[in-house]
Formats: structure tokens, sequence, C-alpha cells
């Protein structure tokens, strides 16, 4: 069972905040709040060290929805905090459960407010693919494999000639490959040719790491979801804000805007 600290306040007639730290007995006394934990008396509010419990510093934690034009699926495409430090965020959606996460060090300062885009949490190169990957607008088919070319870590993926090879195919992009409805990791591209024969109308891999396809296979681009900055899109987005550990002093943050847009199928 989870243990839980909680206070109330009167001017929202409910119990806002939580807090990390858990006393054996608390009291408030004489403009005071004393508790106990361990044996030990604590007195709080006495220095200026911010978020410090019984010898352990935690980290601030809030958890806020946007929820603007809730019957439309809109892009979340950044975030925007009036706050004197810079949080670090994580954004999750309702459609495809898509996320986000945004390191405190992302966020850049602009006329006093804290800016980050928002970058899709996308497959990593190699790694397993997700229900949400295939529903990024940066990936796409590309076709069936007719034959293959090369060795040891360069394999040219070639295609028949009725396939036009997607131009929005580049350099760097992840390729998975396989049948039915498993892909495996196939390699990174290295370059492109879209020619009028099947020697000529290929896909350049390196293939480090990757399972090598057989002809017939199906394949996709992936392409690395941050560097393409398409934000994440649903009806509404959970964000959980984290002050680090590191900040000790007095933080205030006033308000969380986001730039969004509507989302056309």
């Amino acid at each position: 069972m989870a243990n839980y600290t909680i206070t109330y306040s009167e001017g929202s007639k409910g119990f806002p905040s939580f807090y990390s730290y858990f006393p054996d007995y608390m009291i408030g006394m004489n403009n005071y709040l004393y508790s106990f934990n361990k044996g030990q008396l604590y007195r709080h509010n006495t220095n200026d060290t911010r978020n410090s419990y019984y010898g352990t510093t935690y980290a601030s934690t809030i958890k806020t929805v946007i929820n603007e034009m809730p019957l439309d699926n809109k892009l979340f495409k950044t975030l925007n905090l009036e706050s004197t430090d810079a949080w670090s965020a994580e954004l999750l959606t309702d459609v495809a459960a898509q996320s986000s996460s945004i390191d405190s060090t992302s966020f850049v300062k602009k006329e006093g407010n804290y800016f980050a885009y928002v970058r899709t949490n996308g497959a990593v190169s190699g790694g397993a693919l997700t229900e949400s990957d295939f529903k990024s607008r940066a990936n796409g088919g590309v076709g069936e494999v007719n034959s293959l070319f090369g060795g040891g870590s360069v394999t040219d993926l070639r295609f028949a000639t009725s396939i036009d090879i997607n131009s929005q195919l580049s350099v760097g992009d992840s390729i998975y490959a396989g049948s039915g409805s498993t892909l495996s990791f196939t390699g990174v591209v290295t370059a492109v040719s879209n020619g009028d024969t099947i020697a000529t109308n290929y896909i350049r891999l390196n293939n480090t790491g990757g399972t090598t396809p057989s002809a017939g296979d199906f394949v996709m681009y992936f392409k690395n979801a941050q560097a393409e900055s398409l934000g994440v899109m649903g009806h509404y987005t959970e964000i959980t804000l984290t002050l680090p550990s590191t900040v000790t002093t007095a933080s205030e943050l006033f308000a969380i805007e986001s730039e969004l847009m509507k989302s056309y199928p």
C-alpha cells in the first residue's frame, strides 16, 4: 500500500498537494509545523533549503492537462513555461499513446520564459516498434524487396522498377523489414538510388546490428521522430513537470502554455 502525505486547502476546499516525506506524527504549534520521524523531532520552514526532509532532498512534480477544444484532434507543437526555472516535462496524449520527453536543458529562455519544441518519443534505431510508431507521420512504406546485393556491413535492398522509392526517404533513416505484422530492424540508410533498372533502384544500408531481410519482405522507413519535431497528437495532453532535486531555492511557476493546431486526417 502506498503512503501519502497530503495537505488541505481552505481556498480550494480540497487536497491539492502531495508531499514526499512521511512523518510518524505531525502537530502545529506557535505558527510552526512540527513532525516526528524515527524518534527525531523536526521543525519545518526554518531554513532556505527547499524540498529537504529528514536528510533527503526531493524533486518537485506538477501534473496538469491541456484540454483546449476537447472534441478536436490536435497537434501539440511547443511548450512554454512562465517560470523562474526550467523544468523537465513528460507529455502523454490519448491518441495512439503518443508521448514526448523534454529535458530541462532543452528549454531555451526567451523573453523571460522557458520555451521548447515538443518532440515525439519515436522508435530508437534498432529498437522494437510499438503501435504509436506506425501511426507517426514521419514514417512510411517503400514496398517489397525484389533482391539483395552486397556483403559485410553494406547491403543494397533492390526493388522492382514499378516501385518509385518514396521521395521522403533520406540518408540516416532506419529501415525495418518483414512479413505480416512483424517488422525487424534491418539497418540505417546510407544512400538512395531511384533508377530505371532493378540494379539501380535500391536503398543502400549499413546493416550493422540489423536482421537481413528476404526477397518479398515489406520495407518501411522510420525517421528520427525527435529530429522531425512533429509534436504529439491527441484530443488532450497530460503534462508532468519535474523540477530537479538540485534546485533547492524558491522557484515559481506562473503558467504553462502550448502552441497547438487542429489535426486534419
